[in-house]
């Protein structure tokens, strides 16, 4: 069965241009060049299941086709958008007939993560089995989206978007498609499209018989015209979403404001909703900055503000300000570190008593049981402090969990607290001893 034979004149040109042979196939050469094992599994007819995991528009249908034509494979599509556990019994039973009459079926699952998982573990019985070869195809990170008795029978391939130059070629290869070989497209218009479809070869191809379809002569003004009202690939639920967020996170703590600045006009570009943003910069606030700047928690709680009270774009530039202001101010994780210690410590140690001296004592008879019994009222004790004092349960009374670092205000805060020590060092009234 030549699985490329099928496409007619009246398919997009992304179908017509779908690759019918390794060597029309591009990109993808970090697991295609000759020296890799899968492309050495495919050319020694070693076919195996496997995953294909990469963004929409870099191969991975047409991959799974050359897959089967190269092992000369009865290729079963089916999409796990439209089917269900019925479309995967009656693929299934086919593939086993099949093998009966000494033929092979690569069974290709499109949108894979689409299925629950009852309907991935339909799967396991008939891989193990070898009925079919299995090749799932996802947008999403496996490893997040597919059950772990599915992956550890099927290797993760990871396909990566396409770079400018495999657009290039494989634009420069459609325009002899004899539907839009009679148009005239410029080497700008070619490049601008590359540059700018997030390396998704299907919006490429697609762009260009758009405009092609419309004018005689494509040039860059042509293709700047169809961009204006073009989506950008962004996905709220997938890596790409959190990817960008941890690039945003991660330029604000290392102190690049440029970086920042970038990925967050890529996220508001892309459709992220800028209130969700600002929930994060108010994070980065603590986590990052912390009582190096306290200003900093202010300015992002404020740009939060400014965003649901007047909404975009005064927002959004209220936003901006807060992100280069945490990336420009002090970092100190002090804050984070002691918190996240304190809750662990809590989770794996006993619950222990409040120390009867800082008990709540409004009854005569808590009173009476001496709760707040030779509690000290540091309003009353020189300099404010009660030099000496304990707060913390006795067994654990030496722990220090808040810990500042030597940058901006924090450094006032550890001179300060460095003095308390030694007010408490030469008390004669120490707690617990």
């Amino acid at each position: 069965m030549d699985l490329f034979k099928t496409t007619n004149e009246f398919a997009p040109l992304a179908e017509r241009m779908r690759a019918k042979s390794l060597d029309e196939y591009v990109g993808q050469q970090h697991i295609l060049a000759s020296d890799k094992p899968l492309y050495k599994a495919l050319t020694q007819d070693k076919i195996h299941s496997m995953i294909l995991w990469g963004p929409p528009g870099v191969g991975k249908t047409t991959l799974a086709k050359l897959f089967a034509k190269q092992s000369n494979c009865f290729f079963h599509s089916i999409s796990a958008v439209l089917a269900g556990v019925k479309e995967i019994k009656e693929a299934v039973e086919q593939a086993r007939m099949r093998l009966q009459q000494g033929h092979k079926t690569i069974l290709f699952v499109d949108e894979v993560h689409r299925f629950n998982k009852a309907q991935q573990d339909a799967f396991l019985p008939h891989v193990e089995a070898g009925t079919f070869v299995f090749i799932g195809a996802t947008t999403e990170n496996p490893s997040f989206e597919l059950n772990s008795a599915l992956l550890s029978r099927a290797r993760v391939y990871v396909l990566q978007a396409l770079q400018s130059d495999d657009l290039i070629k494989l634009l420069q290869r459609a325009l002899n498609d004899k539907q839009i070989k009679s148009k005239k497209v410029s080497l700008k218009a070619i490049e601008l499209i590359a540059m700018t479809v997030d390396g998704d070869a299907r919006r490429a191809l697609n762009l260009l018989e758009l405009a092609c379809d419309s004018n005689d002569v494509v040039d860059e003004k042509e293709i700047t015209l169809l961009l204006e009202h073009a989506p950008k690939r962004f996905d709220q639920k997938g890596d790409r979403f959190y990817d960008q967020i941890s690039a945003l996170h991660k330029s604000v703590r290392g102190s690049s404001p440029d970086g920042a600045l970038y990925w967050f006009c890529r996220m508001l570009d892309g459709g992220c909703d800028p209130v969700y943003i600002a929930r994060r910069v108010v994070r980065m606030a603590s986590e990052d900055i912390g009582n190096a700047d306290p200003r900093g928690l202010n300015l992002a709680m404020s740009a939060w503000d400014v965003q649901t009270r007047l909404g975009s774009p005064e927002g959004e530039l209220a936003i901006a300000q807060a992100i280069i202001y945490l990336s420009c101010a002090p970092k100190s994780n002090a804050v984070y570190n002691a918190y996240n210690q304190v809750r662990k410590q809590i989770k794996e140690q006993p619950d222990y008593d409040v120390p009867i001296h800082i008990r709540n004592a409004p009854t005569k008879l808590m009173q009476d049981l001496d709760y707040g019994a030779q509690y000290r009222y540091s309003h009353d004790e020189e300099h404010a402090y009660s030099a000496g004092e304990n707060y913390l349960p006795q067994d654990i009374k030496d722990d220090v969990f808040y810990k500042p670092v030597d940058r901006g205000l924090e450094i006032k805060l550890k001179q300060k607290l460095d003095w308390l020590k030694q007010l408490d060092q030469q008390s004669p009234n120490k707690r617990y001893e």
